[in-house]
């Protein structure tokens, strides 16, 4: 019975394919993170209005 199970370890041209491939490139600045900072300033806010609605009330 013959293996036909190829090591792409061993296989120098996949190899090279796997070392040149370019990685994905991170969002710069704060542009990735904008939509999470607006959203906690939105549950802060709402969090200080329901303290001071409370404290009042």
């Amino acid at each position: 019975m013959s293996e036909n199970y190829t090591d792409p370890s061993g296989n120098t041209e996949a190899f090279r394919a796997f070392v040149h491939t370019p990685e994905a490139e991170a969002p710069a600045g704060t542009a990735g993170r904008l939509p999470m900072l607006v959203g906690a300033a939105f549950v802060a806010a709402v969090l200080l209005a329901l303290a001071v609605w409370l404290a009042v009330g």
